[in-house]
């Protein structure tokens, strides 16, 4: 029998907005969520090993995990173009601990995306239910959550971040933003998502909007300490940027001018060499288009602080020389995971539009599926993936 939990106050909410209890039914929902997810990625993993003879340490180990290995083996110089700098400290400092306690680093980073994972998929549910954190479990590009990226541990400090912000817990908020910050330079994003939400909050006095904007300031001297530590690196106070531009194209480009540069990647033909590279720059775009409509239905709703953290993040992402890494980004905007979860669980009147949202839904968790398996098998196979 569920045992009753009394619902919080929620003092530092938003209109539209508030929390829900993690209650011993919600969390079942999520660790099965959890469980299945995860079991399908490792079964793909599995498959592989089994009919084409790949090792699981090697199939987790694509693209950023080599950089992140390097950092973790030899530090930022340990690449002689700089581009190691693009990444920060957090995680590549975890997988150098685990290296000094003798476990490889892709045993550890896979370990630490999974526990993070189920850590993030909790505070989602306090976002919006158990929904919220089952469509972000089996998201397409959930495969990222479960290597040796940064998206689980930033989204685990990130939305519990949040979620203290809104139970008007400022100090726990402020220092789990100087976690994330550690870890993603999205951290950033953070801060200047959760001030907007201390301004747009009409119930709190100046005083005290004063003294939560103050708390920020822990987690922005964790970007300035960063910033600093490179500068005396290199020299340079521009150090990230550059990594940014030499190693991923990311240089400022208008947002218009950065969608004509994509559209030539878009198109049938775009990569002889590498025919999958078209249908991921492909997905770029419909994320981007995700970005907007999320943006916009949070804005409907007066979740000015939501809109903000995901709308500050489409505008940077269309500021980049084209559509680059949005696929992975959705997984961060845990506002797309409320609104689809809110869709999802909707409850028409007339029957006939039940019938046909229900057929809806099921077809989008088919396709969210489908599309998860498919892009781990991008990734265990090498392929670009985001």
């Amino acid at each position: 029998m569920d045992l009753p939990v009394a619902r919080l106050p929620d003092r530092g909410r938003s209109p539209g907005v508030r929390l829900h209890p993690i209650d011993l039914r919600s969390g079942r929902m999520v660790l099965q969520a959890w469980l299945v997810s995860r079991g399908l990625i490792c079964l793909v993993a599995l498959l592989l090993a089994v009919t084409e003879g790949r090792r699981i340490t090697d199939m987790v180990s694509h693209w950023d995990v080599q950089h992140f290995t390097l950092l973790a083996r030899g530090g930022y110089l340990a690449e002689p173009d700089n581009i190691l700098m693009a990444f920060f400290p957090g995680l590549p400092s975890l997988l150098a601990l685990g290296l000094h306690l003798g476990i490889p680093i892709a045993v550890t980073g896979v370990v630490l995306s999974l526990i993070c994972s189920g850590i993030a998929a909790l505070a989602l549910v306090r976002f919006g239910g158990p929904w919220v954190a089952t469509a972000w479990l089996f998201a397409p590009t959930a495969v990222f959550t479960t290597v040796p990226y940064t998206e689980s541990l930033f989204c685990a400090a990130a939305f519990w971040s949040w979620e203290r912000a809104r139970a008007d817990r400022w100090l726990a908020a402020a220092l789990l933003a100087a976690v994330a910050c550690t870890i993603r330079v999205s951290g950033l994003f953070l801060i200047g998502a959760l001030l907007v939400m201390i301004v747009t909050d009409r119930r709190t006095a100046l005083a005290a909007k004063g003294r939560r904007a103050a708390l920020l300031l822990i987690p922005a001297a964790v970007m300035a300490a960063y910033a600093w530590y490179l500068y005396l690196l290199t020299g340079s106070w521009t150090a990230w940027y550059a990594a940014q531009s030499t190693g991923w194209v990311r240089e400022l480009t208008w947002p218009w001018q950065s969608f004509l540069n994509t559209i030539p990647a878009i198109e049938p033909g775009a990569f002889p060499d590498h025919p999958w590279w078209a249908a991921v720059f492909r997905a770029e775009v419909v994320s981007m288009a995700l970005g907007l409509v999320v943006t916009g239905w949070c804005l409907s709703r007066r979740m000015w602080a939501e809109a903000s953290w995901v709308g500050v993040q489409v505008l940077a992402f269309s500021m980049s020389y084209w559509f680059f890494s949005v696929n992975r980004a959705t997984l961060l905007w845990f506002p797309l995971w409320m609104m689809l979860a809110a869709w999802g669980t909707w409850k028409p009147r007339s029957p006939r539009v039940a019938a046909v949202h229900r057929v809806a839904v099921v077809a989008a968790c088919g396709l969210s599926v489908c599309l998860m398996l498919g892009w781990c098998w991008l990734f265990f196979t090498g392929h670009w993936a985001s």
